[in-house]
């Protein structure tokens, strides 16, 4: 059965998003913007649950009630209640012509210094014609200086904070979010900082180290894998094999483990009984080289 649910991979690189430059003082280098991460999501119809029939999305004139072909769709800023600026792609550029063609180049900072926090999106910078050797000149400064631009550009409409750095033979831009998007810790209800303030004990401490320890691994992405897709479709395999295809089947008995419980009596004992249970290790999909610690 083919697996609808599964996006198939890109046979080769797709349009790029974005074409211009990457500018710092007086160095131009020509690039284009191409995404970096693609999603594997399972893609569900909405059915209406009493004949399950498809249920359709239309873009309707709130006027007139019809639809509205995506053709004759365009985009306005109401600046008065139902007063309109219509707004042209030619507008978004020519409101600031240098910052939806260029990437520019603010600083040049350490690399470990960009919080993860702030990471968002990642694409592939890619050299444009004659502009090899340049893209290659910064690529490598950037790798022996041990640092990342740190600069600004307009995607689409959208003005981003981002950082370009070296990965292996390309130049990746990460879009990075603004401080004020980020939302404060200090709003959520936190535990006290330090081991007296939280209530934890030095012999906690030492039993969670060891288990952490036990659990070392160097970073190898390609040993973990996305097993949720594969469980759903084994189980939507199992509903089309036994003509369940019109109700929801409640789960067998001891088909889900029960969940756990947030309260712990005794953390020092449950921590050795974490180190005890198969040394500890949680093992990842293949057999991962680890560094070990013991005690």
């Amino acid at each position: 059965m083919a697996e609808r649910g599964r996006r198939t991979h890109y046979s080769d690189m797709p349009r790029p998003l974005w074409t211009g430059a990457i500018s710092f003082g007086l160095v131009n280098v020509p690039v284009a913007l191409y995404p970096a991460a693609e999603r594997h999501e399972f893609e569900f119809s909405m059915l209406d649950k009493r004949d399950l029939s498809p249920v359709g999305y239309k873009r309707v004139s709130k006027r007139t009630g019809r639809e509205v072909k995506w053709s004759d769709v365009i985009k306005g800023y109401e600046y008065e209640k139902g007063r309109y600026v219509v707004l042209t792609d030619e507008d978004f550029k020519q409101a600031n012509v240098k910052a939806t063609q260029t990437i520019d180049i603010q600083a040049f900072v350490p690399t470990q210094e960009v919080p993860t926090q702030f990471y968002d999106t990642p694409y592939y910078l890619a050299p444009g014609k004659r502009g090899e050797k340049v893209y290659a000149l910064l690529r490598e400064t950037l790798r022996e200086a041990g640092r990342v631009a740190v600069a600004q550009v307009v995607i689409r409409t959208t003005q981003h904070l981002a950082v370009v750095r070296p990965l292996d033979r390309a130049l990746m831009l990460n879009t990075l979010r603004y401080p004020a998007e980020l939302r404060d810790p200090a709003e959520l209800s936190l535990p006290k900082a330090g081991l007296k303030g939280s209530g934890i004990t030095a012999k906690e401490v030492d039993l969670a180290k060891r288990l952490i320890d036990d659990m070392a691994h160097h970073w190898q992405p390609e040993a973990f894998k996305d097993t949720y897709h594969e469980d759903l479709m084994r189980r939507i395999r199992e509903k089309i094999k036994r003509g369940q295809t019109k109700e929801i089947s409640e789960p067998k008995h001891g088909e889900a483990e029960p969940r756990r419980t947030a309260e712990v009596i005794d953390l020092a004992e449950l921590l050795k009984k974490s180190l005890k249970s198969e040394g500890g290790a949680h093992k990842p999909a293949h057999s991962v080289p680890r560094k070990r610690k013991r005690a």
